[in-house]
Parts: C-alpha cells; sequence; structure tokens
C-alpha cells in the first residue's frame, strides 16, 4: 500500500506546483479569455500535460486490476473453503465474495478497446507482448454464456436442455462426460472456450464461475411463475455434495444435480471445475496487473513514455466513449430492455445487471477525473482529462463533459438503487415505468459519447468510430 500512497502523493505534489516546485505562474500559458494563466487562477490548471494525464490514467490502471486480482483470490479462497465444506453457510460466503469480485473489476472495463493488456496480452517467445485480439478479456468476462456446454442445465418447459456444442447435442457437458475428460484441469477449460467457432461457448471467467454458483434464473414467463419474481438463481448447495464432503447440515441429502440422488463423482467434478476456473481467472488477472506495474511493468513503461502521450491520450477518449456507447448503451443494455430478455442481462444468473451497468460508467467517469477509489477505502486522484481541456482553453466543454458524466452516474444510480430495493434488472425491463428508467440511462450514455467525441476533436488527437461496436438504433 506504501507504493500507492506514494504515487497518489506525487500526483497532489503536481497539483499544487506553486507549493512544491515555487513555480510564480507566469509561464506564458494563456487562460480561457486569452489572459496569462495563473495556476489556480480562472479556474487555469496550466501545468497539467497530455503526459500528466497518461500516467495517472497508467497508475489507476494498475490500482484498479491489482484490486481486482485482490478480490479474485478472496472469492479463490472462499471456493475452495466451499468445495472442500459446502455447508449453506460457506455457499453464501463464496457467492458474497463472487460479489465483491465485480466491484473493482466492473471499473477496468474502460481500459478495454485499445491496444492494451486486457485486449491484446499474450506471450511472443517466451515474453509478454500484446498482439491485438490475443488478450484475455474473453476468457475473463466474456457472455453471454451457453452454460449447457458447462453443466446440466433445464429449458423452460422443464426439461435438461441440450448444448449447441455440436459434441453435446445429445445433452452433454463437460462436468458430466467422465470419459472424454477424465479430468478437469485449466488446459481443459481453454481448450474448449468457443468450441466449435461460438462465441457463447464460454467455459472460464467471471460468468461460468456465477453460473456455477448460482445456476439458471428460471423465473421467467409461465414456467415458475407468471412474471419474473425477484430472485436469481437456484443452484442448490447439495450439486457440490460428496461422500466426502458432505455437511453437518446437509439434513440427509445426496449429491445433486438439479435432482436428488446424482452419482457422487459428478459433483466433485463440479467443485472441481469451479475451483480450476477460479484458478485460471487469477491467473489471468495476474498477467494483466503485472502488465500494467509501475516501474517493471512492460505495458506500462511504454505506455508512459513522454513521445506516446497524444497517442495514448486518444485511446483513452476512444475507449470511453466505445464502451459508454456501443457496449454498455448497446449491448449490455438497449438489447436487453429493447427485447425484454432475460439472458442476455450481463450478470443474469446472480441478478448482478445493475452493478454492472454502475460500476461501468463509474469507470468511464473515474477516466475523465482522473479519480479512483481503492477497494480499501484509498482514494487516487491525478491529473485529468478534465483539468486538461481547461488548460488548454476549453473550459465550457470540460464542463459540459463533467455534467455530462454526472448526469450518466445519476440515471444508472436509479437502476442500482431499484435493484437493491428489490426490483432487480430483469424484473426492471418488463416494467413500462422502470423501463423508461433504463432508456433514460441509455440516452444519457449517448449523449456523454458525443460530448467525448467533442473533445476528441478539440484536443486534436487521433480515435476510431466510437460508434462502432453496436448495430442498436440508440
Amino acid at each position: 500500500m506504501k507504493n500507492f500512497k506514494k504515487f497518489a502523493l506525487t500526483l497532489v505534489c503536481t497539483a499544487v506546483l506553486s507549493a512544491c516546485n515555487g513555480d510564480d505562474g507566469k509561464d506564458g500559458v494563456a487562460g480561457p479569455q486569452g489572459e496569462q494563466g495563473v495556476a489556480g487562477q480562472n479556474g487555469v490548471a496550466n501545468y497539467v500535460t497530455a503526459e500528466d494525464v497518461v500516467k495517472t490514467n497508467a497508475q489507476h490502471a494498475y490500482a484498479v486490476f491489482a484490486d481486482s486480482l485482490i478480490a479474485a483470490k478472496t472469492m479463490q479462497k472462499a471456493i475452495d473453503e466451499f468445495v472442500a465444506d459446502p455447508t449453506e453457510a460457506n455457499f453464501t460466503a463464496a457467492k458474497q465474495a463472487w460479489l465483491f469480485a465485480r466491484e473493482p473489476y466492473g471499473q477496468t472495463e474502460v481500459y478495454r478497446f485499445r491496444e492494451g493488456p486486457i485486449d491484446a496480452l499474450t506471450e511472443v517467445d517466451g515474453e509478454p507482448a500484446l498482439v491485438d485480439g490475443e488478450g484475455p478479456e474473453g476468457a475473463i468476462n466474456a457472455w453471454p454464456l451457453a452454460e449447457a456446454l458447462i453443466d446440466y442445465t433445464i429449458d423452460m418447459d422443464g426439461h435438461q436442455a441440450r448444448g449447441n456444442a455440436a459434441v453435446y447435442q445429445a445433452g452433454g457437458n463437460i462436468i458430466s462426460d467422465q470419459e472424454n475428460f477424465p479430468e478437469i484441469t485449466k488446459q481443459l477449460l481453454q481448450d474448449k472456450f468457443e468450441l466449435d467457432g461460438e462465441e457463447a461457448n464460454v467455459t472460464s471467467g467471471y460468468h461460468a464461475i456465477e453460473f456455477l454458483l448460482w445456476g439458471q434464473d428460471l423465473n421467467q414467463d409461465l414456467t415458475y411463475t407468471s412474471t419474473r419474481d425477484y430472485t436469481a438463481g437456484h443452484r442448490k448447495a447439495s450439486d457440490f455434495y460428496t461422500v466426502d464432503n458432505m455437511p453437518t447440515d446437509s439434513d440427509g441429502a445426496t449429491c445433486t444435480s438439479g435432482e436428488q440422488g446424482a452419482i457422487d463423482a459428478i459433483c466433485a467434478r463440479r467443485g472441481q471445475y469451479l475451483k480450476v476456473a477460479a484458478e485460471l481467472l487469477v491467473d489471468d488477472l495476474q498477467a494483466v496487473t503485472e502488465a500494467w506495474t509501475p516501474g517493471t511493468g512492460f505495458h506500462y513503461l511504454e505506455y508512459v513514455k513522454p513521445e506516446n502521450a497524444k497517442k495514448n491520450l486518444g485511446a483513452m477518449l476512444e475507449s470511453m466513449g466505445r464502451l459508454s456507447f456501443g457496449e454498455l448503451a448497446g449491448e449490455r443494455m438497449s438489447i436487453a430492455v429493447r427485447t425484454d430478455s432475460q439472458e442476455d442481462e450481463h450478470s443474469c444468473f446472480s441478478d448482478n445487471t445493475h452493478r454492472d451497468i454502475y460500476l461501468n460508467a463509474k469507470g468511464v467517469q473515474n477516466h475523465y477525473l482522473g479519480k479512483y477509489t481503492r477497494i480499501n477505502g484509498e482514494e487516487l486522484v491525478g491529473a485529468s482529462i478534465h483539468d486538461l481541456l481547461v488548460k488548454e482553453g476549453k473550459p465550457e466543454l470540460a464542463n459540459e463533459l463533467r455534467a455530462a458524466f454526472e448526469a450518466s452516474m445519476a440515471s444508472a444510480s436509479v437502476i442500482d438503487t431499484n435493484a437493491k430495493l428489490g426490483v432487480s434488472f430483469d424484473v426492471q425491463i418488463q416494467n413500462e415505468d422502470r423501463k423508461k428508467e433504463v432508456y433514460a440511462t441509455i440516452s444519457a450514455l449517448a449523449t456523454q459519447t458525443d460530448l467525448i467525441q467533442k473533445a476528441i476533436d478539440e484536443l486534436g488527437v487521433s480515435a476510431e468510430d466510437l460508434k462502432q461496436d453496436t448495430e442498436e438504433d440508440i
């Protein structure tokens, strides 16, 4: 933690040069009306450069990915304890650890949509390197998930469902197929990822773990209730019971796979799959965190080079716009609400989609303000895009953007609060009044994207089309 405090103090020192370096403010930088700027006068932050903004962004990347790694390791420990002793208390603890692990990770997603470690990290000749499209993002966070590839599923008629991978059309899955897969290993999960070229054949990451902890959320249409209820998935702790780990609170239950009396070995394999998936997630997050480590991370060192500042400033803004518009407003929200599709929720098994929405929006705002609050409560603050716009004589645009982010967060907070009050996102998209609130968030995200494009233009940096990632009519 000492390193983070050192970074924060360095950034605070940078933010008050008159105190740290004796700057008299007479450096000839023009203020918003053309007058000579003085640090702190007329809202002019005349000491902020693109290099400062990019360095802050890199330091915060390390912090947020490190937090994601810390939380994932905490979840892994809870999963190990649950599999060894599958009591109801340990089951609840494992699910709570998953929910907590999503909190920092949701704020990392703004580091996508650029050639960075999350999207491009791989190995070349045994050394870490970036190759576009080869990164671990899919293995970490891919969705939607064709869960029938992993474990038993029930269709909406109450029958065993079939997977969409050719080898599992008979209703089999990795956990039940002991003959072809005698051992469940990290290599197996990696080999079967996107089996048959199907993007939905996801075998690893947060959502594979989520499915194994919660099971399907089968509460739509007329299957169980007349409308969706407010509960998440209905996985039983007994799906992990074996002869060797039967808890004292089992009340006579034995291994289940959706029904009583399943083969003991299948429950053991389910526990093994859960543990391996958690281990693989930790490995992937470890690699991304190392790439961003200040002073030693190969990507960090390249990212903060002064000659790369303008390019990376453009990459920051592009990522902010593309996450805001195509991924969040389009793929994660518009499709779900437009089609009233429970399956198109980001976290459909746990009903945690409200947090996905809020945290993604928060990550974009963090980027703009140069802020991030760590999971231990430590606040990191540094040079921001807002400061840079003011310094460049664009205070009106800076304030428009700040207001736009505040509006998006206020709208996303309504979705988040509704869910916390008991109306989960899959129920919100069934209700006409709640739908209006979801659409308000989509509209706010679209507005902020247009302003992000304006900032790109005004700062003279390059970025690809901010609206390329969805076909939704937003």
